[in-house]
């Protein structure tokens, strides 16, 4: 009963601090989405793009989370804080080279073959987008660091009070209400960058202030940034961001494809792909949990303890489905309505819904055990796997069901099902035989 009390302590400070990222996906794109259509349509196409750099750099500064919580286990503060300088000095690395990457795609818009009346809607809220991944990649070291050490609410506090000014610069920013000017998805991004600057200002502030985090700014003062410890960021930190990179990368190079089929398609994968994030977020927070305890279990070495934490986690993601699930079945008809009037993409939404609840139950096995063998610190075999189930299978199916057996819009959903579950039953595989082997 320990494991599950434990868990849920842990794991729901970051479910809800996930949840309040949701929150404001919501309410941006059912703000912008009863502003106009063609926006929403571009916020899906920016918004899928910067979910990949997003995702992948949350990935890879997952790497700090592990050495901290094993470092925690054994009462290293002052190494403790001496890891995380030197993992801002990397997340701020990972954010610049991000930051390119997302320039140099933007300076070739034209390659990827998109509407061009969504043009003037999506370069400024591009551009907005892309000055906060340096401020989000800097939070990130942060709120690792937290989770970590087992405090999971601070993060969670910051997150949410951020979120919550983020909606509230939406109203006045989007609809110019308030006397500000009618910015509509460009006040989304404003408000948004704002946000994300404060959120790691705040952090910033609080580390260098309370008297909880002395014996780690003890650390964090009196070191150098130390190639040995970069070194070791990297070496957990790539593979996990490439594991959710690729993932990530699924959708969103898939959003090209929808796309391809017109407006209203994209504007519908938008509305389904927030749906979506809302199960991966509610998972990864119990996931983000057991990773931690499966961190500081490993730290002493207690091999039973770690697979009675793994099993705490399975069942209450198992919940966290069917609730999910449930939410899925009684409201795919309506829930499209949240975020646009527009019928065709509300039935669109609807349908969409099918596919996504087939892949539920391979995405709870792929998020628990990849935070299992995160806590392990074994992750160069779930990258490989993500490339394989999601390159290999979800993108390929996804176009021979879309295009060549001519499904349309329904048939680039379906590969998701597929690589997830493979991807799912292949990392719980290697969970247990390395159990086996220690």
């Amino acid at each position: 009963m320990n494991h599950y009390k434990e868990t849920i302590r842990l794991g729901v400070p970051i479910m809800l601090g996930q949840l309040g990222i949701i929150v404001v996906n919501f309410a941006d794109n059912i703000m912008v989405g009863h502003h106009s259509t063609q926006e929403l349509a571009a916020a899906s196409f920016v918004n899928n793009f910067f979910n990949l750099a997003f995702i992948f750099g949350m990935g890879f500064s997952y790497g700090l989370t592990p050495i901290i919580g094993r470092l925690f286990a054994q009462g290293n503060r002052e190494e403790a804080g001496a890891t995380l300088k030197s993992s801002l000095v990397i997340n701020l690395a990972i954010g610049i080279l991000l930051s390119l990457c997302m320039l140099f795609l933007l300076l070739n818009l034209d390659w990827l073959n998109q509407p061009k009346e969504l043009y003037p809607y999506i370069l400024p809220y591009y551009m907005l987008q892309l000055f906060s991944v340096i401020f989000a990649m800097l939070f990130n070291a942060f709120k690792q660091f937290s989770d970590g050490t087992t405090d999971t609410l601070t993060p969670m506090y910051i997150m949410l009070s951020a979120n919550i000014l983020n909606i509230i610069g939406n109203y006045f920013l989007i609809y110019g209400h308030g006397g500000f000017p009618e910015l509509g998805l460009t006040g989304a991004g404003i408000s948004t960058l704002f946000s994300r600057i404060l959120t790691f200002v705040v952090f910033f502030f609080l580390f260098f202030k309370r008297q909880k985090y002395a014996a780690y700014l003890k650390g964090f003062r009196a070191a150098s940034v130390s190639k040995e410890r970069i070194l070791n960021l990297a070496r957990l930190g790539l593979p996990v961001g490439f594991q959710m990179g690729v993932e990530t990368a699924s959708f969103s190079l898939s959003v090209i494809m929808m796309g391809w089929l017109g407006s209203i398609a994209l504007a519908a994968y938008q509305v389904a792909g927030v749906i979506t994030t809302l199960g991966f977020m509610l998972y990864y927070g119990i996931g983000a949990a057991v990773s931690i305890r499966v961190s500081n279990f490993y730290g002493n070495h207690n091999f039973r303890e770690i697979h009675q934490a793994v099993k705490a986690g399975f069942l209450i993601m198992l919940c966290s489905m069917s609730l999910f699930l449930a939410f899925l079945l009684l409201f795919r008809t309506q829930i499209g309505y949240l975020f646009t009037p527009e019928s065709d993409v509300v039935h669109l939404v609807a349908i969409f819904c099918w596919p996504m609840m087939l892949y539920q139950f391979g995405d709870v096995l792929q998020i628990l055990f990849a935070n299992a063998l995160r806590g392990l610190t074994d992750v160069h075999y779930m990258a490989k796997m993500a490339l394989l189930c999601h390159f290999g299978l979800a993108l390929p199916i996804g176009y021979l069901c879309g295009f060549i057996l001519e499904w349309g819009a329904l048939g680039v959903w379906c590969g998701f099902p597929i690589s997830l579950t493979t991807l799912g039953l292949l990392l719980w595989r290697r969970f247990e035989v390395l159990m086996k082997e220690k």
